[in-house]
C-alpha cells in the first residue's frame, strides 16, 4: 500500500500543500477540484501541463483527484443535471493529469430501494460510473452516511463495478455508523479503489440524514454534530488500524492510504505523525 496525503489538509494552498506533502515523503496526494484554481473550468490545458510537471519534480503521483462539490450529493433531482455536468468535468481532468481515481460524496443512501430518492441517485451514479468507465476512471463514493451493507446493495444494483468504486473512510463509518470496519472492508472489496487514513470517534448515536443534512447547510435548531461525532488524529479514535490494514490486505487492497485531517489546531503535526505511524504499521 502506498500513503498519500490530502493537499488541502495541510491548509497551505495548493502550492504549500504540496511542497509539505513532497517534504513528508509521502508516495501521492489527493487534490480538490471542486473550486478554485483546480476547478476544471478554471485549469486549463496549459495549467494542467504546468501542473503534472509540478507534481513529477516533486515526486508525487496524483492518488485521486475530489469531485465532492458539497451540498446533497446526488440526492436532489433538480441539482443533478448541473452537478453530472460538472463531474464529469473532473473526470475529464483526471484523465489530463493521469489520475484514474475521482471521490465523492453522493449523499445518504436511503435503506430501501423502494425509497424515492434512491432511484434518483442510482440514475445520477449510473450515468457517471458510464461515462468514468468509457474514460479509464473509477467514481468512487466515499463511505460514511450508510452501513457498508447498503452502499454494496446499491452498487450491486446500479452494476457498473469497473466505472463506480469506493473511496472508503473508516473514520466516517466508525463516527456515523458504528461499522465494524474488517467487516466493512470485507463487503465492499471488489469496490475499494481509493482510502482515507482518517480516525475518529462517535460520542453517541446519530442519524445520518439530520447530521448530512446539517453539512449540506439545511436547518436543524438545536442539533449540535460536534456532540455526536469528534474527529481526531490517526491512532487516537476508534479506528483500530492494525485489524483494518489486515483487512484492506486480505481484500487484496494494494492502492493508497491518503491521510486527511479535518480538524485540530496543528493539522501539519497531526499529518507528519500519521506518516509515521502508517509507515510503521505497513513495516
Amino acid at each position: 500500500m502506498k500513503i498519500g496525503a490530502m493537499v488541502e489538509s495541510f491548509r497551505l494552498g495548493v502550492e504549500g500543500g504540496l511542497k509539505a506533502a513532497a517534504e513528508l515523503g509521502v508516495d501521492g496526494v489527493q487534490i480538490y477540484a471542486t473550486g478554485g484554481e483546480m476547478h476544471p473550468d478554471n485549469l486549463k490545458a496549459a495549467g494542467r501541463q504546468q501542473l503534472r510537471a509540478k507534481l513529477a519534480g516533486l515526486k508525487l503521483e496524483l492518488a485521486a483527484l475530489c469531485g465532492d462539490f458539497g451540498g446533497h450529493g446526488f440526492q436532489v433531482e433538480a441539482e443533478n443535471g448541473k452537478r453530472i455536468a460538472d463531474s464529469k468535468k473532473v473526470v475529464d481532468l483526471a484523465v489530463d493529469m493521469g489520475c484514474r481515481v475521482v471521490t465523492t460524496h453522493i449523499g445518504v443512501v436511503p435503506a430501501q430501494a423502494s425509497h424515492p430518492r434512491y432511484a434518483i441517485m442510482a440514475k445520477a451514479c449510473a450515468e457517471l460510473g458510464e461515462y468514468a468507465a468509457k474514460r479509464g476512471v473509477t467514481f468512487a463514493i466515499e463511505t460514511g452516511p450508510e452501513p457498508a451493507t447498503a452502499l454494496k446493495a446499491f452498487l450491486d444494483k446500479i452494476g457498473l463495478p469497473k466505472g463506480m468504486g469506493v473511496n472508503f473512510d473508516p473514520a466516517n463509518l466508525v463516527m456515523v455508523c458504528r461499522e465494524n470496519i474488517p467487516e466493512a472492508v470485507k463487503k465492499l472489496a471488489p469496490y475499494i479503489v481509493h482510502t482515507h487514513a482518517k480516525d475518529g470517534v462517535n460520542l453517541k448515536p446519530v442519524d445520518p440524514e439530520m447530521l448530512y443534512g446539517v453539512f449540506a447547510g439545511d436547518a436543524h435548531p438545536g442539533f449540535k454534530w460536534d456532540e455526536c461525532i469528534r474527529e481526531v488524529p490517526l491512532g487516537e479514535g476508534g479506528v483500530n488500524f492494525p485489524t483494518y490494514l489486515k483487512a484492506l490486505g486480505k481484500a487484496g487492497f494494494d492502492g493508497y492510504l491518503t491521510i486527511e485531517r479535518e480538524g485540530g489546531q496543528d493539522p501539519a503535526k497531526n499529518i507528519r505523525d500519521a506518516v509515521e505511524f502508517l509507515r510503521r504499521l505497513l513495516r
